[in-house]
């Protein structure tokens, strides 16, 4: 099995000649330790700990996957070990306040690290990923009284975190949430329900594990109105930065899965635990949304991750397999056959990974300046700043989770399929890859869900179509600047008729659904991976316009590495970008050819 190499030279072109991340990093008051030099020695760091550390441990976690024994979760082996290191090295605190502990770096420095550790080992990375969430919940809704107990040993990596929201009769609908919360006469509360799919419920990591939990008071509202938001530890705090007693919280089983078997998904059972209100009462969705923005930003990644490890096997096997010989003459004349490399259709395969891995990336760290204004608006309490970038983020979020986690799926296939009968075969480790890719289109909200979010909240209900209007006026602006260069007239000519169309498929369908309420739900799908394409062209054609210029004026890679980037951005416009045009013509078909048959006529079995 190939090892991982962490894709530092694509991660600096995007970071240093895209987005000019070190202007970005001087205008904001957490970057000002983040000099160019810091970042880059992050990055290599970052990049050995999960080449040398986590790579290795990928395949072997997979194979041993977690165990549960006398109420005791324990991960596969090397793990411990793993995250000691990962620990000892504060990468838990990399972009933590330095109040508790952390290093106070942008939170974009946190996505970095995190797409490395998510590509390296994505079953390991969630361990850690899970606590990012519960800091961040804390951080911004906790009492100070709960920051300061809390935030602290999460910060170090000696405690872990986790998001408790679904059970066994509701997943997406909240509004369905059992778990109860008592009040006690000291101020806490009684938690009683079943948690099931809790990622990182328990194991042998840290020695303490925060729950964040949604649950009911006595005279809560029915629906999402009535849930509140609660701390519940598994051991209580002694008020020291240590643990005293075992709280009622327990693992009751563990899922059987069909990949990330090393991350444990526990079935949580909460027996009249001690929890802790956090945010105010029946205001607890409020509260978590911030916990799930910050996991569906992440769980991105794991489009953008796979697609980069898929490709990076499948590049290394492409070149090393030989097969026949290629239509257009012996390349390898010395050698039995010719390598696959220099067939057509696996380029095909190919090129359709690294078109996914580098746009997706791309989209990714362009929305992390987003997420840098939005937390430090946060952190400064200038609560109009972090509305302001919140919102626009918030457009992007749906689109980058389901969007990339769709495309990263279809990159693992491709991987698996270039390895061809040895790509079904464990110890080559391709389809491992498909399994554990599997659950990013599910989990945080599956692909429809998101889609809804995109169509029917942030662009129908909450902006009436603005969100949509203001992100292609950006995009038209930029097409608009390089109309002139023969090389981007192409692609500047193919974006301003995109962002077009964008907003009128945008008016077209909230015409229709004016008439009927099933177009949003018939056409979100589609509106969602054509709003994907379309991001993505956004993004190569960026790459694209560096990359001219870098070759015409030089720059810090070689004229191969910026070549190769035209030559990627030329693909995808001409063989994946077209794709958008069906997923149109689709989203403006009635819902009626999905409505109208008979719930009894969808199958006739006797």
């Amino acid at each position: 099995m190939p090892v991982y190499k962490a894709p530092l030279r694509d991660m600096r072109f995007l970071l240093n000649e895209v987005f000019d991340y070190p202007r970005h990093y001087e205008g904001l008051k957490s970057g000002e330790n983040a000099t160019p030099d810091i970042v880059d020695a992050i990055l290599i760091e970052c990049g050995r700990f999960c080449e040398e550390v986590l790579s290795p441990l990928y395949q072997s976690g997979d194979e041993e996957g977690c165990k549960l024994k006398d109420g005791v979760v324990t991960t596969p082996a090397g793990y411990r070990q793993a995250y000691d290191q990962y620990a000892m090295g504060g990468w838990q605190g990399l972009s933590a306040p330095e109040a508790f502990g952390g290093q106070g770096l942008p939170a974009s420095m946190g996505l970095l690290k995190q797409e490395m550790m998510g590509t390296a080992n994505w079953s390991f990375s969630m361990y850690p990923g899970l606590s990012m969430g519960a800091m961040n919940t804390i951080f911004l809704h906790g009492s100070e009284d709960q920051k300061q107990t809390y935030l602290t040993p999460l910060t170090e990596g000696r405690w872990g975190g986790t998001m408790c929201l679904t059970e066994p009769q509701c997943g997406t609908d909240l509004g369905q949430v059992k778990t109860k919360a008592e009040p006690q006469p000291d101020g806490s509360y009684q938690l009683t329900g079943t948690k099931i799919f809790i990622s990182s419920g328990d194991h042998d990591l840290t020695e303490n594990i925060i729950h964040i939990v949604l649950a009911r008071l006595p005279d809560a509202p029915r629906g999402t109105r009535g849930i509140s938001l609660f701390i519940v530890p598994k051991f209580m705090p002694d008020g020291n930065d240590g643990i005293g007693e075992r709280n009622a919280v327990t693992c009751g089983s563990l899922e059987k899965k069909m990949g990330i078997k090393a991350s444990a998904t526990c079935v949580m059972n909460f027996d009249g635990a001690t929890g802790f209100l956090i945010g105010p009462e029946n205001e607890g969705l409020n509260c978590m949304f911030t916990f799930m923005n910050t996991a569906r930003i992440g769980t991105a990644i794991q489009g953008v991750g796979p697609a980069e490890l898929s490709y990076q096997w499948a590049l290394d096997y492409a070149k090393q397999r030989r097969s026949m010989r290629a239509l257009s003459g012996k390349k390898e004349p010395e050698q039995v056959a010719d390598a696959l490399i220099y067939h057509a259709d696996v380029r095909r395969m190919l090129l359709t990974q690294k078109a996914i891995a580098e746009g997706g990336r791309a989209m990714l760290y362009y929305a992390a300046r987003l997420a840098d204004h939005m937390v430090e608006g946060h952190s400064e309490g200038d609560q109009k700043k972090a509305d302001k970038y919140d919102d626009k983020l918030g457009f992007l979020t749906p689109i980058l989770k389901g969007f990339l986690t769709e495309l990263g799926y279809e990159a693992s296939n491709l991987g698996m399929q270039v390895f061809g009968g040895h790509g079904y075969i464990r110890e080559h480790g391709m389809e491992q890859i498909v399994r554990d890719t599997r659950i990013a289109t599910l989990y945080e909200g599956t692909t429809g869900i998101q889609a809804l979010d995109l169509l029917g909240r942030k662009v129908l209900l909450m902006t009436r179509g603005g969100a949509v209007r203001e992100f292609t006026a950006k995009i038209a602006n930029f097409a608009r600047k390089h109309l002139t260069d023969k090389r981007l007239r192409p692609y500047a000519i193919e974006l301003l008729k995109l962002t077009a169309q964008w907003n009128v498929l945008t008016v077209r369908v909230m015409l229709a659904a004016r008439k009927d309420r099933d177009v949003v739900s018939s056409a979100a799908h589609d509106f969602l991976m054509y709003s994907g394409y379309v991001t993505m062209a956004y993004m190569w054609a960026r790459q694209a316009a560096v990359a001219a210029e870098r070759i015409d004026n030089g720059g810090s890679e070689s004229e191969a590495f910026y070549q190769a980037k035209l030559a990627t951005a030329e693909f995808y416009y001409e063989r994946l970008l077209p794709r958008a045009q069906s997923h149109a013509t689709s989203m403006l078909s009635p819902s009626r050819n999905l409505m109208q048959m008979p719930t009894e006529a969808f199958a006739f079995n006797h």
